[in-house]
C-alpha cells in the first residue's frame, strides 16, 4: 500500500471519528446532562470571549469539524484522483456480498423514488434522532409546566404547553435545516467523500426540504395559537432589539412557504420556471432566519449554507466566460450534440454532468445535460448530447437547423457550469456491464462506452458489455452513432448492443442524414476549464480555510472593539439585528474575496497555458483544430446509417424482456445501470432486489436535475 492509499485511509477515519463526535451532539443536545452541564462548562471558557462573543461555542462545536472535514475531504478526492490517474483501468476490487446487499433497492415505487437499503437505514435513523430530540425536549419541558407555574404567567397549562411545543418544534426544524444545504453544493468534497454524486442527492435535498417546512409551519402555527389563546397576537409584530425577531421569523415562514408549495410534483413539472424562479426566495428566507435566531443560534446550522455559499459563488464565477462553440450535429430524432473547446487539464468521469446557458435562447435558464465525450480520448473536446422535449431546447434545434450553411457566421455565445459527476469509476469493478436505457437515457452510457474504449486501447482490463436500448421510432437509431460504433466494435472485444424500436414494425425505407454545423470562433471565447484548474481539490481546500480564517479575524477584530465595549457578553444592550447582519455581510466578504482571488489566480495560468500551446501549434503546419472538427463532423456525417446493422441487434415492433434479459446474464458480478423513463428504471430495480439473482448489482442513472 503506497503513501497516499495509506494517508487517505487515516483522512477517512479521521473524518469518521470527527463525524461521530459531531452527530454525538445533536443526540446529547436534548438531554439535561449536555444543557445544565456540558454547555455551561464549554461557556465558561469561550461564551464570554472578547474576541468570539457569543457565537463562539457555536462555532467551535458545530462549525468548525464540519468546515475542517470539507477540507479534509478535498485532500482525499485529489489523491483519489492522482491515485485513479496513475492507475487507469486498473480493476477495482470485488464487492462484498454483504456490502452488496446494502446497495440493492429496499423501495422502488412510492414518493421517495427508488431507495437503497442503505438510504433506507440512514433516513430511519435521521427520523429516529428527529423523534428522540422533539420528545425529549417536550418531556423536559412539560415536567416543569405545572398548574402552579402557568398560573404564574396568567396561563392556562395547555396554553403553556402550546407554546413550549411551538418552541421546539422549530428547535426540532433547525436539525433538517442543518443538513438542507449539503446536497445542493454540487462542487463540495463532502459528497464525493461519501461516494455520492450531486445530481444522485437532489431527492436528499427534497426530502429535508419537505421536513423543514413541515417542522416550521407546525412551528408557527403553534405560536399562533398560543398568542390568539393568551390574547397576545400583537407579539406577531414583534421585532425586538436584543430579543428573537417574530416577524422576521414570519417572513422567513413566508417566503419557506412559497417555495415549498411549488416543490410539488404536479407543480412543478406543469410549472417548471416558477418552481425554478421562486426557490430564488432561499436568499430571504435564510437572511430572515438569522434575524429570527440571531447569529448566535445560527452558526449551528451555518457549515451547510458556508459550503453552499462558496459553491455557489464559484459557479457564479464560471458562469461569466464564454465558452467556444466549435459545431453542432443535429440528428433526425431531434437531438443534437454541442461540441465544445475544452482545456487539456480538464477532467472529468463518465456520466458527468453540465449545466448550459444560451442567452439568445433565455439569459437566466441553466439546463443540464449529460457529457458524452471522454476527457482523455478526446482531449480538446467536450460534448453533450440535447433531446428537444420542451420550449428551450426545441427553440434551440430550430435556431441551428434554420441555416442552410453547414458554417454559421452569427456568434452563439455559451456558458457553462460544471462538470458534475462522480468521483470515481466504480463500474470497472464488476465483469459484466449491463446498461438498460430508455430514449435519450443512452446519453450517459455514450460516455461510459467511449471510457471502456480508452481503457482498452491502453491495453487495461475492462469488463464485458452489453447495451440494452429502447426506442420509439427508427429515427432515434442515430442515437447510436454517437457511440463510434466502429471504433467500439473494433476495440472492445465483447461489446454487444440490442435495440429494441417499440413503435415500429419494419425498418423504414430511409436513410436519414446527420447534419453537421461549425461555427465561427470570436476573440471573447476560451476553452472549457475548471473554474480553480487542474488542482481545483487543493485551491477549494485552500479557499474553505483561508475564507473561514479571515472571518474568524474579522468577528474577532469587530467584537473586540465595537461590540464587546458597548454590550460587554450580555446581549442586552447591542442591537441584535444588527450584529446578525454585520456576521452576514463579513461572511460575504470572506468568502467572495478568497473565492474571487484563487479564480483569477488559476484564470491567469489557464490563460498562460493557453498562448503557449498557441506559439507550439502556430510553428507547426498542421490543420487549425476547427477544421480538424469540421473534418471529422463530415466524416460522421458521410458515414451511411446502414452501418448500424452490421453491430447491431436491432428488433422492432416490440419491447426487451428485461427480466429474461437480466436473470439470463452469466457472471459472477454484473453491473446493472438503468437510465431513462421512471417506469424503466423502476422495473429494472424490481428485478434486481427481487433476490432470484444474487449477481445482479443496481445503479440508477436518473434526469433528477
Amino acid at each position: 500500500m503506497d503513501s497516499e492509499r495509506v494517508l487517505n485511509l487515516a483522512i477517512r477515519v479521521l473524518v469518521f471519528i470527527l463525524f461521530m463526535g459531531w452527530i454525538f451532539l445533536w443526540v446529547m443536545m436534548p438531554t439535561n446532562t449536555y444543557r445544565q452541564k456540558w454547555l455551561h462548562k464549554i461557556r465558561e471558557k469561550s461564551y464570554y470571549s472578547t474576541y468570539f462573543g457569543s457565537e463562539g461555542t457555536s462555532l467551535l462545536m458545530y462549525t468548525f469539524p464540519i468546515l475542517f472535514i470539507a477540507i479534509l475531504g478535498c485532500v482525499y478526492v485529489h489523491l483519489e484522483r492522482k491515485h485513479e490517474d496513475r492507475n487507469v483501468g486498473t480493476r477495482k476490487g470485488k464487492n462484498h456480498h454483504g456490502l452488496a446487499i446494502w446497495k440493492q433497492p429496499a423501495i422502488v415505487k412510492g414518493p421517495l423514488g427508488i431507495v437503497s437499503w442503505t438510504e433506507l437505514a440512514l433516513l430511519a435513523m435521521f427520523m429516529a434522532l428527529l423523534v428522540w430530540s422533539f420528545a425529549t425536549y417536550l418531556h423536559n419541558s412539560f415536567v416543569k409546566i405545572t398548574p402552579t407555574s402557568a398560573a404564574m404567567d396568567g396561563e392556562k397549562v395547555w396554553e403553556s404547553r402550546s407554546g413550549s411545543a411551538g418552541f421546539w418544534l422549530g428547535i426540532v426544524g433547525n436539525i433538517c435545516l442543518v443538513f438542507l444545504f449539503f446536497p445542493v453544493a454540487r462542487g463540495s468534497s463532502l459528497l464525493p467523500l461519501l461516494g455520492l454524486t450531486s445530481e444522485g442527492c437532489i431527492k436528499y435535498h427534497i426530502w429535508l426540504g419537505h421536513m423543514t417546512m413541515a417542522f416550521f409551519s407546525a412551528h408557527g402555527i403553534c405560536f399562533v395559537i398560543y398568542w390568539a389563546a393568551t390574547n397576545n397576537l400583537s407579539q406577531m409584530l414583534k421585532w425586538a432589539k436584543t430579543d428573537v425577531s417574530n416577524i422576521a421569523g414570519e417572513l422567513a415562514l413566508v417566503f419557506g412557504l412559497i417555495m415549498w408549495a411549488t416543490t410539488f410534483p404536479r407543480i412543478r413539472r406543469k410549472f417548471f420556471e416558477v418552481f425554478l424562479y421562486t426557490h430564488y426566495l432561499y436568499i430571504l428566507f435564510i437572511v430572515f432566519f438569522i434575524f429570527h435566531v440571531g447569529i448566535s443560534y445560527a452558526c449551528i446550522m451555518f457549515p451547510g449554507f458556508y459550503l453552499f455559499v462558496i459553491d455557489r459563488y464559484l459557479r457564479f464565477l464560471q458562469s461569466r466566460r464564454r465558452v467556444r462553440l466549435l459545431s453542432a450535429r443535429l440528428l433526425p430524432c431531434q437531438a443534437l450534440e454541442l461540441n465544445f473547446s475544452k482545456h487539456q487539464g480538464l477532467k472529468y468521469n463518465p456520466t458527468s454532468t453540465m449545466f448550459i446557458n444560451i442567452p439568445s435562447i433565455s439569459k437566466l435558464q441553466w439546463h443540464p445535460f449529460t457529457i458524452t465525450s471522454h476527457s482523455d480520448l478526446e482531449p480538446e473536446t467536450l460534448s453533450i448530447v440535447i433531446k428537444c422535449e420542451g420550449t428551450w431546447s426545441s427553440k434551440l434545434y430550430k435556431t441551428l437547423s434554420s441555416s442552410s450553411s453547414s458554417t454559421i457566421d452569427d456568434h452563439l455565445q455559451v456558458s457553462l457550469e460544471g462538470p458534475y459527476g462522480p468521483a470515481s469509476t466504480s463500474f470497472l469493478q464488476f465483469d459484466t456491464l449491463l446498461m438498460i436505457s430508455g430514449g435519450s437515457g443512452i446519453t450517459p452510457f455514450i460516455s461510459i462506452i467511449k471510457h471502456l474504449i480508452h481503457n482498452s486501447k491502453s491495453h487495461h482490463q475492462i469488463p464485458k458489455l452489453l447495451l440494452i436500448s429502447a426506442f420509439k421510432n427508427t429515427s432515434d437509431l442515430t442515437f447510436l452513432h454517437l457511440i463510434q460504433i466502429s471504433d467500439a466494435a473494433t476495440t472492445l472485444q465483447d461489446f454487444q448492443i440490442e435495440a429494441y424500436v417499440t413503435r415500429e414494425k419494419s425498418p423504414k425505407n430511409e436513410n436519414p442524414q446527420i447534419r453537421s454545423v461549425i461555427f465561427k470562433s470570436h476573440v471573447g471565447d476560451s476553452a472549457a476549464a475548471a473554474i480553480l484548474g487542474p488542482n481545483g481539490w487543493v485551491w477549494l481546500a485552500g479557499v474553505i480555510s483561508s475564507s473561514f480564517g479571515i472571518f474568524l479575524i474579522l468577528i474577532g477584530v469587530l467584537n473586540r472593539y465595537y461590540i464587546y465595549p458597548i454590550d460587554g457578553n450580555t446581549n442586552d444592550v447591542f442591537d441584535l439585528g444588527l450584529r446578525s447582519f454585520l456576521h452576514m455581510l463579513m461572511v460575504c466578504f470572506c468568502i467572495f474575496t478568497a473565492a474571487t482571488v484563487a479564480v483569477i489566480w488559476n484564470k491567469r495560468r489557464v490563460a498562460k497555458e493557453g498562448r503557449q500551446i498557441q506559439s507550439v501549434e502556430g510553428a507547426t503546419p498542421n490543420a487549425s483544430p476547427c477544421a480538424m472538427g469540421f473534418e471529422r463532423e463530415m466524416e460522421l456525417e458521410s458515414s451511411p446509417f446502414q452501418a448500424l446493422a452490421q453491430s447491431v441487434n436491432v428488433h422492432y415492433g416490440e419491447r426487451p424482456n428485461l427480466s429474461r434479459i437480466l436473470l439470463g446474464c452469466k457472471g459472477e458480478s454484473i453491473g446493472v445501470l438503468a437510465s431513462g423513463p421512471k417506469k424503466l428504471r423502476q422495473e429494472v430495480a424490481a428485478i434486481c432486489s427481487s433476490g432470484l439473482s444474487q449477481n445482479l448489482h443496481f445503479h440508477s442513472i436518473s434526469f433528477t436535475w
